[in-house]
């Protein structure tokens, strides 16, 4: 992503320096956007189902999504240069993407938005809890899963096959939270343009798939348009917003954050799908809202400090190098040991 720089100058000629405006917002408002868009498409997505099978849209969804970050990265540069090893993480990053949506459209076909989520949060808690440092973030890791305990209609109503679908997303989200913070800390696929090139390799894996399912969704000028606008608000928005928010925060702590999903998606559940919640997943939302302002992540506070010096860095170097312009009589007489 192009980030915005802002400028500051220092007086009298001094160096600027520039920040980027994705390191002047906290990590945090980009997981907050990430997850209100996480859920927001697969919510429009159900509503597609009517007009194309679930794995028509997963690969709708994944090949719009490729299509757009492709032209807006053109990944196939940091490709070239890229080592080997790089190359294999994208590699199977796409391949996650590709299997993840797809489980993901299967399990919210048959069940519940909300309950698939609940079944998501319950590989990166684990995450969460192999991390852990203080009893502050034990406390958060806890409070986070009650809040998604009482989020969850945690029984085995519904569709077997469903459930089986919803833990093989699960299993595969903990593989991309771990594949997609790597590619964060990347140096040449790194953040971004890695995403633009897993997602364009995902596209090509997908297509044994979903390719039959979404066929005549091209000779729908209407249904092709909700999927390409179920890719964006799916995959282009979130997966960038992540890829943003990982690289400054700790692995643990975003495994943490995950728990705002299940609460994002009762609230969509809301708003989209008329799903209205009872009084103990309100009281689940909020234990997760509480558990997330609680933690405390020490790696993201050193690497913000770190940054904050390096972009001052410029600016504090000639501030030191600057000559006074006071006289040179008024220095002397200012020097300790000295009077006037």
């Amino acid at each position: 992503m192009s980030d915005v720089a802002t400028s500051s100058s220092t007086p009298a000629g001094g160096v600027e320096a520039r920040v980027p405006l994705s390191d002047r917002l906290r990590p945090e408002l980009f997981f907050v956007g990430s997850a209100i868009f996480h859920y927001l498409g697969p919510a429009f997505a159900v509503l597609l189902f009517v007009r194309v099978e679930p794995l028509g849209v997963a690969w709708l969804r994944i090949l719009s999504a490729g299509i757009v970050l492709a032209l807006w990265r053109r990944p196939w540069r940091a490709w070239v240069v890229a080592s080997s090893v790089e190359r294999r993480t994208i590699l199977a990053w796409a391949a996650v993407l590709a299997v993840m949506n797809a489980s993901f459209y299967l399990a919210i076909d048959r069940l519940p938005l909300g309950t698939v989520a609940a079944i998501e949060f319950a590989g990166p808690i684990l995450l969460a809890a192999i991390a852990l440092r203080s009893g502050r973030n034990l406390a958060a890791l806890v409070l986070a899963a009650v809040g998604v305990a009482a989020l969850a209609d945690v029984s085995l109503r519904g569709s077997p096959t469903g459930f089986a679908f919803a833990v093989v997303n699960m299993a595969l989200f903990v593989g991309y939270i771990v594949i997609a913070h790597r590619v964060s800390r990347h140096e040449h696929l790194a953040g971004i343009d890695g995403l633009a090139a897993a997602m364009v390799v995902a596209a090509a894996f997908a297509v044994p798939i979903g390719i039959v399912d979404a066929a005549h969704a091209f000779a729908d000028p209407v249904a092709l348009g909700a999927a390409i606008g179920v890719g964006i608000t799916s995959s282009v928005i979130p997966y960038v917003l992540d890829q943003l928010a990982m690289r400054r925060l700790a692995r643990s702590t975003y495994a943490l954050m995950v728990a705002l999903l299940p609460a994002t998606a009762t609230v969509i559940g809301v708003i989209v799908l008329t799903q209205i919640p009872t009084i103990a997943e309100i009281i689940g939302v909020v234990l997760v809202v509480a558990a997330v302002t609680l933690h405390r992540d020490a790696e993201s506070e050193v690497e913000g400090r770190r940054r904050a010096d390096k972009a001052a860095g410029p600016a504090l170097h000639a501030r030191r190098r600057r000559p006074s312009s006071l006289p040179a009589t008024e220095r002397a007489a200012r020097r300790p040991g000295r009077t006037r």
